[in-house]
């Protein structure tokens, strides 16, 4: 399954401080735990399998041990400590190793007394989880897909930053990206917001695919109200990307001498074929509006995608022309109709049909 050699996120990097959080990725039960940071610095974050090798017990029951030679997570059940080691998380051999056993402190625990770890890092405010080495996919994956997708106003300190979600959604993962992808819906969805039925025309742009995954530059779309702190219409320029089968991202500037840029990002985790969870990673320069309205603008958004998006059938989106379902496109859908293509192409078999 390719989907488990991407890197995919899971929680909120906030949401991982002094006690073990359980997760769940693409049917793996994960425990999360960070290790003590020092002098206020954050500690590096772990994502091993939620299950003690001992007899089973969670591991996200348990607790973080700022033990003198290492931090460890301690199993609810027995007391055992595993150690963590970040380095060797990185190694196709990774995994959690038990270094103390307090019923027999004598013990000396072997090498299958261990968890699986997997790789972990964090990005754009959140916590990314890849279950699986890219090695073993043939054809290899895109260079792109081997890290995390790249965000890079996250990393500009010029710009503004905030998370919004997380937003439990009941539809597929491509779904949900092909629905961000659409400037056609923002007339009706999104009426009095984002568009309007009297400007419902749009500009798609062009298309390509790159090293970087799909690209559309020059797509516009007249809105009544493009962001949090506008306070008047007009015609806004929207550049897409598409750097993973399950993230986008799009920059959007209003009309010539306008302040005001966002970035948005939406990263999605899959947790199942028709059920996924979702984060949008907010990059703002020059909007006045603060956090709880920048949150509240997001909110409401997507209060309006929602019920339409999960009313879609099939709730996996339809990309096998031999398939018994299909749908019909117009010119307005040349972006969806690319990232569709684009799934085929790598492979993808999660939440498709």
């Amino acid at each position: 399954m390719m989907e488990k050699q991407l890197w995919h996120p899971v929680i909120a990097s906030t949401e991982v401080r002094d006690k073990p959080v359980g997760v769940s990725l693409l049917g793996e039960a994960l425990v999360l735990w960070r290790e003590p940071g020092h002098e206020g610095a954050t500690g590096v974050v772990h994502a091993w399998s939620d299950r003690c090798p001992h007899r089973g017990a969670r591991l996200s029951l348990g607790r973080v041990l700022n033990h003198l030679h290492g931090s460890r997570l301690e199993c609810p059940y027995h007391g055992w400590q595993f150690a963590g080691d970040a380095a060797a998380e990185q190694s196709a051999s990774a995994c959690a190793r038990c270094v103390h056993v307090p019923a027999a402190p004598e013990f000396v625990p072997p090498v299958s007394h261990t968890a699986t770890a997997f790789e972990a890092r964090e990005a754009h405010g959140l916590i990314w989880v890849r279950l699986m080495k890219p090695e073993a996919i043939v054809p290899p994956l895109p260079d792109g897909l081997t890290e995390p997708p790249a965000f890079e106003p996250w990393t500009d300190s010029e710009w503004r930053q905030l998370l919004c979600g997380p937003y439990e959604v009941n539809t597929s993962a491509p779904r949900l990206v092909e629905n961000f992808l659409d400037l056609s819906h923002f007339g009706f969805v999104h009426e009095g917001w984002l568009g309007a039925r009297s400007h419902a025309q749009v500009e798609t742009g062009q298309v390509q695919e790159g090293a970087e995954g799909l690209q559309a530059n020059a797509c516009k779309a007249w809105q009544p109200r493009g962001y949090a702190g506008a306070d008047g219409g007009a015609w806004v320029a929207y550049r897409y990307t598409v750097p993973h089968p399950f993230a986008a991202v799009l920059r959007k500037d209003a009309t010539e001498g306008d302040p005001v840029s966002n970035a948005i990002a939406l990263f999605i985790r899959p947790d199942g074929a028709e059920l996924c969870t979702a984060w949008f990673a907010m990059a703002t320069l020059g909007d006045l509006a603060d956090d709880e309205e920048l949150r509240s603008f997001q909110d409401t958004v997507f209060a309006q995608d929602r019920p339409v998006v999960e009313s879609q059938v099939p709730k996996r989106l339809p990309v096998h022309k031999s398939g018994s379902v299909g749908e019909v496109h117009s010119p307005a859908d040349r972006m969806s109709s690319a990232y569709r293509r684009y799934l085929v192409r790598l492979g993808v078999e999660l939440g498709v049909c």
